[in-house]
């Protein structure tokens, strides 16, 4: 039997609990840094994470020895706890429960990634 090739693009988001705004301007960055840092960290190639002050999108390719839902949660615990540590807001942060996800195609990663980029844009309507 042959080399096997996998390569699955996840599009992953989720919300702050309550969908409360606490991710504002100021701290988005770290935010998203320490989202990408620890996707990366669980072996996971990020192509972008952005989002509003209630939620965040991210644009990943799966470590496929890992399950989505060990990712996802690993990665708000993470970022939870950033957060907290580093007093970034004014009330104890934390993720709501849950998220969603969609696989991508390997032709629709390019439109998927200007989606998540332009998020500002798109939630002015």
């Amino acid at each position: 039997m042959g080399k096997s090739f996998r390569r699955v693009w996840i599009h992953a988001l989720w919300s702050t609990k309550f969908r409360k705004p606490f991710i504002h301007t100021e701290i988005e960055d770290f935010v998203f840094s320490v989202i990408s840092t620890e996707l990366r960290k669980q072996g996971c190639y990020v192509s972008i994470v952005n989002g509003m002050p209630d939620h965040v999108h991210c644009l990943f390719i799966m470590n496929l020895n890992q399950s989505l839902t060990e990712i996802i949660r690993l990665t708000k615990g993470a970022s939870s706890y950033f957060v907290n540590t580093n007093h970034l807001t004014d009330e104890r942060f934390s993720w709501q429960n849950g998220y969603t996800a969609f696989s991508v195609s390997e032709s629709r990663v390019n439109r998927t990634k200007q989606y998540i980029a332009n998020q500002k844009d798109h939630h002015k309507e």
